[in-house]
């Protein structure tokens, strides 16, 4: 099994994994895709949505078998969020 490494910094990495979604990948999924996973290749720009974030890595990977993935949950600043919350009202 061969481990892979970053090839960037934790800050490149977000940056990189930010801009990218900003840019390229934000309108393209935003409709329809809420509370979804999407797995972006940091060096292709390729991307899968999903609702489980296994799910989308895998596909993603089984394009770009090294491809260095950055996940964001559409509609959100956060991909998990720890702790209990208030919920909302309609």
């Amino acid at each position: 099994m061969t481990i892979r490494q970053p090839q960037y910094s934790k800050q490149d990495f977000a940056r990189r994994g930010d801009e990218i979604y900003e840019s390229q990948v934000r309108l393209k999924v935003e409709e329809g895709n809420h509370g979804k996973i999407v797995a972006i290749d940091l060096e292709t720009g390729d991307f899968e949505v999903d609702a489980s974030e296994i799910v989308a890595c895998d596909r993603l990977e089984t394009r770009h078998p090294d491809a260095q993935i950055w996940i964001v949950r559409i509609g959100s600043r956060y991909v998990r969020r720890f702790g209990g919350r208030t919920r909302r009202t309609a």
